[in-house]
């Protein structure tokens, strides 16, 4: 019989399904809103049916699947496969989705962090293929991460290593919504790019972007990346800023783990080239001379399938590895 292995992305709008044959090339895909305010135990039943849903109509059963992955935001007890608490699910508190979704369809569930599947989706399939050490920053509303070490994950005493979006590049710099003060995730991810913008040009800068301001009430980071391509100056200084921090924190994890390879994903990589190129500029000119880093810069490959390829991709190492747990 050939596996199938089932990917679940849990995110606070949408829940995101696949299923994979046993070389994780993607069979057949599909999604449903969330629906977080009708509580857990119906957010679980829509992951179940939804799976069940895909498998009948990819002509596929339950039968031919030996595990299954779920993504889910944290922080999490992952070895108990406990959710402890989300920002986008603010009122999900301690709760054991892994036994939740293992009862009900029936199979043992590999449960990890939504960044973390996406980190592995990358390293197994995607940008990060062929490499043993890698390390994976997530850019959108904050900075998520994962970091892959001799071709496994990193996860730390209390499950919950590789917060890539909260070391801090700027002591007593910019709050963070962690609570720290100068996190890289206050500078460099989305909202923060588009924060900084918005406050240069409230406090009088000039800039194009002032007319995207009185117009929608907001400026975005794509309209930050549009306005530089454009020229202008204000919006250079602010996309300097984003891909500085970006750099730095490269730097530090070229010295914590040595990576061979560094993979940027998220909505925030769609400003393109100017963006990365920026990054490897600052990365070089700040980086050691002691030595020439091999370290590779790139973007992800995997889009917004990463976390179910991930997800997929985990549930078929346990397997593979005879270290499925169920309930």
């Amino acid at each position: 019989m050939n596996e199938i292995f089932i990917g679940i992305d849990l995110g606070g709008t949408n829940i995101k399904i696949g299923c994979f044959d046993s070389d994780i090339k993607l069979i057949r895909k599909t999604s449903t809103p969330t629906r977080a305010d009708m509580g857990p135990d119906t957010v679980a039943d829509k992951m179940a049916q939804t799976a069940e849903k895909l498998l009948t109509d990819a002509g596929l059963s339950l039968q031919e699947v030996p595990s299954v992955g779920l993504g889910c935001p944290g922080p999490a007890k992952y070895r108990e496969g406990i959710m402890e608490s989300a920002t986008n699910l603010p009122e999900f508190k301690n709760i054991p989705f892994r036994k939740m979704l293992s009862e009900r369809l029936g199979k043992p569930v590999v449960f990890e962090n939504d960044a973390n599947v996406a980190c592995w989706g990358e390293y197994a399939v995607g940008a990060g293929k062929g490499v043993e050490d890698m390390v994976f920053f997530t850019l959108g509303t904050g900075i998520g991460g994962g970091i892959i070490n001799n071709g496994k994950l990193v996860h730390g005493c209390g499950d919950n290593a590789a917060e890539l979006g909260h070391i801090i590049i700027h002591p007593d710099g910019r709050m963070c919504n962690c609570g720290q003060r100068g996190c890289v995730e206050a500078y460099a991810s989305a909202n923060s790019t588009a924060k900084r913008a918005t406050e240069a040009v409230q406090g009088g800068a000039k800039s194009s972007l002032k007319k995207v301001l009185d117009e929608n009430d907001e400026i975005t980071c794509k309209d930050v990346y549009e306005h530089l391509k454009a020229g202008d100056k204000l919006a250079k200084k602010i996309t300097d800023e984003t891909a500085m921090a970006l750099a730095i924190v490269c730097i530090n994890m070229l010295h914590i783990t040595e990576p061979k390879r560094i993979v940027f994903a998220g909505g925030m990589i769609g400003a393109g080239e100017i963006l990365l190129n920026r990054i490897k500029d600052y990365f070089n000119e700040h980086i050691w001379a002691l030595r020439k880093e091999p370290v590779e810069i790139c973007f992800a490959t995997l889009g917004e399938d990463a976390g179910i390829i991930g997800a997929a991709a985990l549930a078929k190492q346990a397997y593979d590895e005879g270290k499925l747990k169920s309930g």
